[in-house]
């Protein structure tokens, strides 16, 4: 299947491929992403409505259980009256009595009786003392409970429990204020009786809480009367009568998608329940979904529309591009064609400064150059390649010439110095060594040594700095057997590990270690020499590097590394050169690799 869309693909004109690649490569993206665009806005425009209704219920639960934390902190301190309780219970035997009684308990209290806390907290609407004690007068505040009220349903259930209801009060003639109320028993245990204390919010400052919010929001007891909205006209209906498309009243806290009033809708619900309540009140938001997306659809519609439009307007003047320049190239193919039979006097006449144009004239100027540098190409290629040759040759020569005698001078100072010093056995063992090392050198004109013999000049060299600086000189050469007889340049190894002991020694009071590593690895041969010396700084390495790797021949820092380096390169490659690590402190590692088929 892949053979025949490829064989259609190649049978297309190149006006055709154009454009086919046009309307799959940029038309239907464009249009699907368009598309995933204008529902990722939707999506996001409906997340972030979520998530600002979600947040907003949040703040006003917030700001509602500290609202309703001060009629809490009311019924609290009323429970703690002692003066209350005392006029409430009292049976008193005539109507002045009682007055008086009521006088003094105003009296008693800074601001005056109940009324206190209604014009300490602007909260508080009121606050209502029922109790069964038939002398007392109804003043709206101390409230006598008769028959009807003892019957009613949160009377019966605050004297039941000691809990906390949220109610509301919807019946002007038992309760004049319809707002949200607190309902609580209060006990008076010095008379083994209790009453009933109701405390009723504020509903302007109830409703000023919602009147800010961005979608329908309200507040609903138990019962489901709504007792708070932004919409003032929804206080004191039931939730039943708002017609939400679900029982709201039973409805767990979360958020619901439903139809509302016919359109599709969110519907957020949350719950507060206070300290000591047995029932919380319900917080919930509704919004309408389309309201929220039709801005983002408006302007996702426009700009597909837009980009529709340019997508048309491109693929014309793709259409009329690809049509003018496939005629042109197939002009320029067939020249090209007569050029490949060996045809070296066609020329080129194509119209246009654009770049078919110029590739035209510089097809004229091509097949003139051909004519002409065909022969001197040839001739010269021959030329530089033998040139190329001798010069690597002569520079190899040099390069395996240059080797830095120090150690030499230096040995035979130490040589003289112990000669005075000490017996003649170990100053004839070393100047063995040292003949044996300097015939080595005199025999460098070979192109390649075997490896067994390097080592014996790296082991000579060693054993010469070995007497010189003795104890602080420590060596180890680990090699494998079976590349003893593999052949190396001449001097490759000896120039490293010389670098190895003199900055080594030099630099370190304590003496170093050098190790010289050679080890199999499949078709390679790694050389590793490693040193406990001071080591190099990052910045120090960097310029060694670059020394080693300087082409000119009077820089005289580094001469043997750059030497080995070098040797390396133009024998090997750019990839068998010289790989140095090192850390101040720690020491230095040369490893170089050379291939075991040449």
């Amino acid at each position: 299947m892949l053979k025949k869309a490829a064989l259609l693909i190649n049978n297309l004109k190149l006006k055709h491929k154009l454009i086919v690649t046009y309307l799959v490569v940029v038309m239907i993206p464009v249009m699907i992403v368009g598309g995933s665009v204008v529902g990722y806005f939707r999506e996001q425009a409906m997340s972030r409505a979520i998530e600002q209704a979600t947040n907003n219920v949040e703040k006003i639960k917030t700001r509602l259980g500290n609202m309703l934390r001060i009629p809490m902190d009311v019924s609290d301190s009323l429970i703690l009256d002692k003066e209350l309780e005392r006029l409430a219970t009292t049976r008193y035997d005539s109507v002045l009595e009682l007055t008086k009684e009521y006088i003094n308990y105003n009296g008693f209290r800074q601001y005056g009786g109940l009324s206190q806390y209604k014009r300490v907290h602007r909260e508080i609407a009121g606050v209502r003392l029922y109790y069964e004690n038939p002398t007392l007068i109804n003043n709206m505040e101390l409230i006598p409970v008769d028959e009807p009220i003892s019957e009613r349903e949160w009377y019966q259930e605050a004297m039941r429990n000691k809990s906390v209801r949220w109610l509301y009060f919807n019946d002007p003639e038992e309760f004049p204020l319809n707002t949200l109320s607190l309902v609580r028993q209060l006990p008076f245990p010095d008379r083994m009786t209790s009453g009933v204390i109701v405390v009723s919010l504020d509903q302007k400052e109830l409703d000023s809480m919602l009147l800010q919010e961005p979608f329908e929001t309200l507040i609903a007891d138990e019962r489901g009367y709504v007792v708070a909205a932004k919409n003032p006209g929804y206080v004191g209906q039931t939730l039943e009568n708002l017609d939400y498309g679900m029982d709201l009243k039973e409805q767990e806290k979360g958020t619901y998608k439903l139809q509302v009033k016919g359109e599709p809708s969110y519907i957020i619900v949350d719950e507060l329940l206070t300290e000591l309540s047995m029932s919380g009140l319900k917080i919930i938001s509704v919004f309408n979904t389309e309201s929220i997306v039709e801005d983002a659809n408006k302007v996702s519609y426009i700009g597909l529309l837009i980009i529709l439009l340019v997508l048309l307007i491109a693929l014309l003047f793709v259409y009329i591009v690809s049509l003018l320049t496939t005629n042109r190239l197939l002009r320029l193919s067939r020249h090209f064609n007569r050029l490949a039979l060996g045809d070296l006097h066609v020329t080129s006449v194509i119209d246009g400064n654009d770049e078919i144009g110029q590739l035209s004239r510089q097809f004229n100027y091509m097949v003139e150059s051909i004519r002409l540098l065909m022969d001197q190409v040839v001739e010269k290629n021959e030329q530089f390649t033998a040139l190329e040759l001798a010069q690597r040759e002569i520079k190899l020569k040099m390069m395996a010439s240059q080797i830095n005698p120090h150690f030499l001078f230096n040995a035979l100072e130490s040589i003289r110095m112990n000669a005075h010093m000490k017996g003649e056995k170990e100053i004839a063992n070393v100047v063995r060594l040292l003949g044996r090392l300097m015939r080595k050198n005199l025999e460098i004109g070979r192109e390649k040594a075997p490896l067994k013999e390097e080592l014996e000049m790296v082991r000579s060299y060693l054993d010469i700095q070995k007497f010189r600086y003795e104890d602080r000189l420590q060596y180890e050469i680990e090699v494998d057997d079976s590349v003893m007889d593999f052949r190396v340049p001449p001097l490759i190894i000896q120039p490293l590990v010389e670098n190895a002991v003199v900055h080594g020694v030099e630099d370190k009071v304590d003496g170093v270690k050098v190790t010289v590593s050679i080890r199999r690895l499949e078709e390679m041969l790694e050389v590793s020499i490693k040193d406990n010396g001071m080591g190099m700084t990052p910045e120090r390495l960097e310029e060694v590097k670059e020394s080693i790797m300087a082409s000119e021949e009077s820089e005289k820092n580094h001469i043997g590394l750059r030497n080995v380096y070098q040797r390396l390169v133009l024998t090997y490659g750019e990839e068998h050169g010289l790989n140095i690590e090192s850390r101040y402190g720690e020491g230095t590692l040369i490893i170089f690799t050379l291939p075991l088929n040449l």
